[in-house]
């Protein structure tokens, strides 16, 4: 593979971010405090290196937050999307729970929406696709639930991984090498609250 790393930023909080809902195809926009998290950002890339690829979700939370950041034209990209829900867009996991009290997004997937075999498929085409593109350092700004799906199939692992990973609005990862093996570099780090250390909530 010719990635050499794979910045990933999810979108500033919106109001379902921040009431808990899940937000896969709704196209709903940043709040004040979404915005701030976007134009956080900033501070971080405009001294970074060069990236050869820079995406976005095609949804205005993400799209948005890009622009804030400083990259005013991402290519956007449908499978960076969010994992749709299905019947379950715009409940909270306490609400999903109470009808499924065993249910993850990574396990059980979203009824009427995608499954977790169907959202592998479309972060390793993701990968496949910047690889043979020959990008070396890929800037993706998306969502929750498909940047720990995207991270968890870099490393080569089953979806269900991602459980165990956690995202807060506005944070930035990196996904490099440890050697020959796919690896984490950074994760979940919040510009707007710097005093928050990689793998903290900001929540």
């Amino acid at each position: 593979m010719q990635i050499e790393s794979i910045t990933l930023v999810r979108h500033g909080m919106t109001e379902w971010a921040d009431q808990g809902k899940h937000t896969s195809d709704t196209d709903i926009g940043l709040t004040s405090a979404g915005r701030a998290d976007a134009e956080a950002l900033w501070a971080v890339f405009e001294n970074q290196g060069h990236f050869d690829g820079i995406y976005s979700s095609p949804l205005i939370r993400a799209h948005h937050t890009a622009i804030l950041a400083g990259f005013a034209h991402p290519q956007l990209h449908d499978d960076l999307m969010e994992w749709r829900y299905g019947r379950y867009e715009g409940k909270t996991t306490q609400e999903i729970h109470q009808d499924n009290p065993e249910w993850s997004i990574f396990r059980c997937g979203g009824p009427e929406g995608e499954s977790p075999a169907e959202v592998t498929k479309r972060c390793d085409r993701l990968l496949h696709d910047w690889d043979i593109k020959g990008h070396k350092h890929v800037l993706c700004f998306a969502h929750g639930h498909i940047l720990r799906a995207l991270a968890t199939r870099w490393l080569g692992l089953d979806l269900r991984f991602g459980d165990h990973l956690h995202l807060d609005p506005g944070s930035i990862s990196r996904l490099a090498w440890e050697h020959d093996t796919p690896a984490l570099h950074l994760w979940n780090y919040c510009p707007r609250y710097p005093h928050i250390g990689p793998g903290q909530s900001a929540q």
